[in-house]
């Protein structure tokens, strides 16, 4: 049985709909980064997913051809996630979505490197014949966080965040959203598939102690 990262990891993806602290640990990702309005038709955000995937799934499915990646088990992709931000602006304005800058990552196995990242790029970019320089290699090290479980419309999130600021300040934490530091999101759920009202997201933030 394919190894599924949602259901071996559940404390980082399937976290109660009520706020938690966790440490997470430093992580590798297939990552593209773009601006503006995720929700307009032709948007970079949108773009970007089509790339991640395409190398998401040339990497899994590599053990049928040729090149081998050492120490390969067969899994499941995990979800899509975002890093978003706004200049200026430490919390996200849900009402300048046009202001809205983005990492879009997907998480990629221990296994592998960064030399099987680069073997992945080069072959969707010749077997598709389209551009894939825009996908990178990330390891990122997010730390002590404030997560929880939202149900329901992307733009209902402030009163999710609501709840998990209240939370971590009960705790002795404080917000630290910083250059290197994001608003991050989870997406259990896919929005062509799903009712709004139903649509699961993990949102996280990144927290310090109070000194």
């Amino acid at each position: 049985m394919a190894f599924d990262y949602k259901k071996e990891y559940k404390e980082f993806y399937m976290p109660k709909n009520k706020p938690s602290i966790i440490t997470i640990p430093k992580m590798n990702y297939i990552a593209v980064r773009g601006k503006g309005n995720p929700n307009e038709e032709d948007s970079e955000y949108k773009k970007s997913i089509g790339l991640l995937y395409n190398i998401a799934f040339t990497l899994k499915m590599s053990y049928k051809g040729t090149y081998k990646i050492d120490g390969y088990f067969p899994y499941v992709v995990p979800p899509l996630e975002g890093f978003w931000w706004q200049d200026n602006n430490t919390i996200l304005d849900y009402n300048r979505k046009e202001d809205m800058e983005f990492i879009s990552v997907i998480r990629l196995p221990d296994f592998i490197t960064e030399n099987d990242f680069l073997w992945a790029k080069n072959e969707a970019t010749n077997k598709k014949n389209q551009d894939f320089s825009k996908v990178e290699f990330l390891t990122y090290d997010e730390g002590v966080c404030v997560q929880c479980m939202h149900i329901g419309s992307y733009d209902n999130e402030p009163d999710t965040i609501k709840l998990m600021h209240e939370f971590m300040k009960e705790n002795g934490y404080e917000l630290d959203i910083t250059a290197n530091r994001f608003h991050h999101e989870i997406y259990l759920s896919d929005p062509r598939k799903c009712a709004i009202d139903n649509l699961k997201t993990v949102i996280r933030h990144p927290i310090k102690r109070v000194r």
